[in-house]
């Protein structure tokens, strides 16, 4: 009895031990999305371009994908839901991956995902404010630390030195985070969320398609050498990178890691991805944060977690804090 029940903690342990190193691969990855895009938005493409791109990517992969995976059953679980899939592909994928590239793209990557990162503050002001549920006490306080992280973040004594346009891109980011959240809490357990990520890509593109103008698209950008990270690559590789290693991969490694890990475990080694995207932006970019601007960084993500602990403990929706692609049958996060 003792070693049957010594091999089951152990396989348990080598579970979880999985199941961390893949949400850590997956936060990694996906933590890449913003350098290596603003280093092809630098080269001549335009924000809105540059997300077309990597979602048109991330769909022509991942639709066959679902195809190939669950044939006719997955068209038949979307149909009762369309309505609300569609809204989750404009804001949960479109509207979230345009306005953290435009964020990206005018601003620091490390504060532009920080802002996006406030997306479990908006859920719960939204909960408390319009739905009227009960928010626990640890929750408001995550709501008021990650605010007072933010405003160290975006340095405000300083007269909001940030570029306008980029900050409201990163809180536009951060409200579209949000209603991914609730909108795929209120699919939980009812849709496939490998369907729903091909499904918001597939609608995402088509509604990106015509502000990003891909046919007017500086297509040169594509083969030509692109500065990253003192050396050069061609840019097709970092779309190629962005829309399959940052968004499909990531999304993969994201459910296999996810499904092996207690929500709570899964969503505190997301937040990983702030770290990843601020460090890789440094090695790639040759970004750096003030001394201030990481204290605020540190203390927005302790906030959050606070918050999403909280909404977790009250059943509020499960908030998965990744905004890209990563996800599990309860709580898949948006592909960012």
């Amino acid at each position: 009895m003792g070693a049957s029940v010594g091999a089951g903690s152990g396989g348990a342990a080598r579970t979880r031990a999985w199941g961390v190193g893949l949400v850590l691969l997956s936060s990694v990855c996906f933590g890449a999305s913003g350098p290596f895009g603003k280093a092809v938005i630098e080269a001549g493409l335009g924000p809105l371009q540059a997300v077309w791109l990597r979602i048109a990517t991330a769909a022509l992969v991942l639709v066959p994908l679902v195809v190939l995976l669950r044939g006719r059953s997955a068209a038949r679980g979307l149909r009762p839901h369309l309505p609300r899939l569609v809204v989750y592909g404009l804001t949960g994928v479109a509207g979230c991956q345009a306005c953290y590239f435009v964020a990206a793209s005018r601003l620091p990557v490390g504060v532009a995902i920080l802002l996006e990162f406030s997306g479990p503050v908006i859920v719960l002001a939204w909960l408390r404010l319009v739905r009227r549920v009960p928010v626990h006490r640890a929750a408001a306080a995550g709501v008021a630390v990650a605010m007072a992280g933010l405003a160290m973040v975006v340095q405000v004594w300083a007269g909001l030195t940030l570029d306008p346009l980029g900050l409201a891109a990163g809180l536009g980011a951060a409200a579209c985070q949000a209603a991914y959240f609730l909108i795929v809490d209120s699919l939980a357990g009812q849709v496939d969320p490998l369907a729903i990520t091909a499904f918001g890509s597939a609608v995402a593109a088509v509604a990106l398609a015509l502000p990003a103008a891909p046919w007017a698209l500086p297509w040169g950008v594509l083969p030509a050498q692109v500065p990253v990270a003192g050396f050069t690559a061609p840019g097709w590789t970092l779309v190629v990178w962005i829309g399959v290693v940052s968004t499909v991969i990531a999304y993969l490694l994201g459910v296999a890691g996810l499904q092996r890990l207690p929500a709570q475990v899964g969503g505190a080694i997301c937040y990983t991805e702030v770290v990843a995207a601020a460090l890789i932006a440094w090695a790639v970019l040759g970004e750096r944060l003030t001394p201030a601007q990481l204290t605020g960084g540190v203390i927005v993500l302790a906030g959050a977690y606070l918050a999403q602990r909280a909404a977790a403990r009250s059943t509020a929706p499960a908030v998965h804090p990744d905004a890209a692609a990563t996800g599990s049958p309860a709580a898949p996060a948006p592909a960012r």
